[in-house]
């Protein structure tokens, strides 16, 4: 066989190598989920694909039979041509081993696995439309090597007929959305994320404080009572009889505000239009309280703890803010400053701080930041007092007796 003709083979051994090479990177490195996606648009190429990659096992042994076959082949060729160029030389094959493992390496190795790692589809692809033949027509000695392989790796634990079933757990798919601010705004982000936590999220970590709940003290003379009526930013209010825990019942403002100017307004009117109130456990899922909100026709309840006390207030509102955050509040709890830090008002619920800074700040004892910070001092903080909160290095600005009210968040962690 004349040296052309030698040549010629050898570089379409390589052509062959980088094929093989390259495929199996290819396919290997295709997204699932993409794939299940091109599946359902009738891909025809995708649909050979992921029929390849149901049986991993057989695939490789495919693969790497050509692969391995090729490159001897090739290896014999060099060998040959050598003693042909240079019959007298005695370390010519070595030579001939070493500029073929270069070629090799870069030809048929190095370059056709980085395309295929960057552009998996544009190889996996068509590769899948040879391989499916390929697999039939050797498949008794695919089936021959899988034997062994199969029982090696039962020996270990691993049963490959069971396949790769790809899935996701929760935390996986939140990384997923958090890297995805290339395809949707930020404010949707937060939605989806929002949603994602909404099975480990109770009603506690939400709900309106006690000491925050405003409500009508029917203990109190009615001109008070209609001054706070008048004055109520909030729709619905509590109505009780000293103290939340004594409550009598919601009064919707709807309902009142038509009354309140009349002579014989009193404290009984305001009974009669009281609806009936309801008690929600503390630790309450949110995606469940949001059912019991939508079958029982209410939008508001009170949160009380074991022994039936009233710790905290929730409406409709608060279930739907946990999902849409910003897009129904005008979010000025955390305000960036120009040197990268953040001013925090520390009764921002931990869970919301964490959602909008992405930070993984402990959700699992205080609910506020206020409560995180005393936690972790054990006592209250004066002004100026710096630590590093879980990480994350902070200032506080402000405090009171009883607890602290401004933060501020130094840049970087």
């Amino acid at each position: 066989m004349p040296l052309s003709m030698l040549f010629g083979i050898l570089v379409l051994m390589l052509i062959l190598s980088a094929f093989f090479a390259g495929s199996e990177t290819a396919l290997m490195s295709l997204n699932r989920y993409r794939l299940r996606h091109l599946i359902k648009l009738k891909h025809t190429g995708a649909i050979k694909a992921h029929q390849l990659l149901q049986r991993p096992d057989r695939l490789l042994s495919l693969v790497l039979l050509g692969n391995i076959f090729i490159n001897n082949f090739a290896a014999s060729l060099a060998t040959v041509i050598a003693i042909k160029l240079y019959s007298d030389e005695e370390s010519i094959i070595a030579i001939a081993t070493g500029v073929l493992t270069i070629a090799m390496l870069i030809f048929s190795e190095v370059t056709p696995k980085t395309l295929a790692a960057i552009k998996p589809e544009l190889l996996a692809f068509p590769a899948a439309w040879i391989y499916i033949p390929l697999l039939k027509i050797f498949y008794p000695v695919v089936w021959f090597v899988n034997l062994f392989v199969n029982l090696l790796l039962r020996m270990v634990g691993v049963d490959v007929k069971k396949g790769n079933h790809d899935s996701l757990n929760k935390e996986e798919l939140k990384s997923i959305i958090t890297e995805a601010e290339n395809f949707m705004p930020s404010r949707y982000q937060k939605m989806l994320l929002g949603i994602l936590d909404l099975e480990s999220a109770t009603v506690e970590d939400i709900m309106t404080p006690r000491n925050e709940i405003v409500g009508i003290d029917l203990e109190e003379s009615i001109e008070e009572i209609i001054t706070r009526i008048k004055s109520s930013p909030h729709t619905q209010l509590a109505v009780y009889k000293k103290s939340i825990d004594r409550v009598v019942g919601f009064l919707h403002l709807r309902k009142v505000l038509v009354l309140v100017n009349q002579p014989n307004f009193d404290k009984q009117a305001i009974i009669n239009l009281l609806s009936k109130p309801s008690f929600i456990p503390e630790n309450t899922p949110v995606h469940v309280q949001m059912l019991r909100f939508k079958s029982e026709k209410i939008r508001i309840g009170l949160v009380v703890d074991e022994y039936g006390d009233v710790q905290g207030l929730v409406t409709l509102d608060d279930l739907l803010q946990e999902i849409v955050g910003e897009l129904i509040t005008d979010d000025v709890t955390v305000r960036k400053q120009n040197d990268g830090s953040y001013l925090v008002d520390a009764n921002i619920t931990v869970r919301e701080l964490n959602r909008m800074m992405q930070w993984s700040l402990p959700t699992e004892g205080p609910k506020t930041l206020n409560g995180l910070i005393i936690e972790f001092m054990e006592t209250i903080p004066e002004s100026g007092t710096g630590i590093k909160l879980h990480g994350h290095p902070l200032e506080i600005l402000k405090t009171d007796e009883s607890a602290v009210k401004l933060v501020k968040f130094l840049p970087g962690k």
